[in-house]
């Protein structure tokens, strides 16, 4: 009797309770879907939400977002429980939940309100890391080519044919072997570089992003209203934009090798229309955390061996000559 009670309260409950029309999808932090890197205390969240096909007319009137370290803590979230927030906002909504640290894992839920009052489930999961918070956190140091100097390309003096007085030596190769006498639970690395740059782990290159790190005001260029283009250099901020990698998968136990390479791009552009900054350089801060719960950290020093690429030169407006004999 007790079990056809429970059973009959079951399918009464399922078939009576009502769904929300719409659903949220597309959940995105800081403008990204599931971004490796994000820096700010307060990341802006946001979803889009999707109305049932005979719907018309439906709006959000309220929502609910959750916040967990890890996937399965969703349910009981230790990061941050909003609760029901009455409204039709979708868009930067601010994380308002525990402070977070550097290099710390959240993933998140969302759930909406339709206007008839009736809940929607809960979105699928998604996922953003958090970067390095402070400059206190980052070990490696800028490394660069021992045989070129801290000065920029010389600026072209015949303004009108806007060729080079001097081609760049070949872009450096930058390596670092070490070896992983545990199992491994997460790797992410952190790197940049100025001027573009690629990274390679065990021979593969790591990700598919090209042209990077975005273009940036890196620092005092004191020439700058000497060209072209007239302007004061007197900007509010100089940053330099990074890049973070889940390189779990292309890690193994034994012996690995991390490497990079480094080209000019628009750091070093000797060109009559804009103004270099300096000579290429390189960073990058691999941290490894094993099942154990210890973590180690490979970082770019002077100990990592440098050498010359088969890329001779490469220049943002001129080109890029390769000598595939060299590889």
């Amino acid at each position: 009797m007790k079990q056809l009670f429970l059973f009959s309260f079951f399918v009464f409950t399922f078939f009576n309770y009502s769904f929300s029309k719409i659903k949220p999808t597309k959940l995105t932090c800081e403008y990204l879907t599931n971004p490796m890197v994000v820096d700010v205390a307060q990341p802006r969240l946001a979803w889009i939400n999707i109305a049932d096909s005979d719907e018309r007319g439906q709006t959000q009137t309220a929502w609910q977002v959750r916040v967990a370290g890890t996937k399965n803590q969703l349910n009981s979230p230790d990061l941050w429980d909003s609760k029901k927030v009455s409204g039709n906002q979708s868009t930067r909504v601010k994380y308002n939940g525990k402070k977070l640290n550097s290099r710390q894992d959240c993933w998140w839920q969302v759930r909406v309100w339709d206007k008839n009052g009736e809940i929607s489930v809960w979105s699928e999961p998604a996922f953003w890391h958090m970067g390095l918070l402070q400059s206190s956190d980052w070990q490696a140091q800028w490394i660069g080519a021992p045989w070129q100097g801290e000065e920029p390309l010389p600026f072209p003096n015949d303004r009108r044919v806007h060729i080079p007085e001097q081609l760049p030596p070949p872009a450096p190769m930058f390596r670092k072997n070490f070896t992983l006498k545990k199992e491994i639970e997460k790797a992410v690395v952190y790197v940049t570089g100025l001027g573009y740059f690629e990274l390679y782990l065990n021979g593969n290159k790591v990700g598919d992003d090209v042209l990077s790190p975005n273009f940036t005001n890196y620092s005092k260029r004191p020439n700058l209203s000497n060209r072209f283009i007239h302007l004061d250099d007197n900007f509010k901020e100089y940053r330099v934009m990074y890049l973070a990698y889940d390189v779990k998968a292309l890690l193994e136990k034994g012996n690995n090798a991390i490497g990079g390479i480094v080209g000019n791009g628009f750091y070093n552009p000797a060109s009559a229309w804009t103004e270099a900054f300096g000579s290429p350089r390189f960073i990058a801060q691999l941290h490894i955390t094993y099942t154990d719960g210890s973590e180690e950290i490979i970082a770019t020093d002077k100990s990592w061996k440098v050498g010359k690429s088969p890329v001779l030169m490469d220049m943002v407006y001129y080109g890029e000559h390769y000598d595939a004999r060299l590889e």
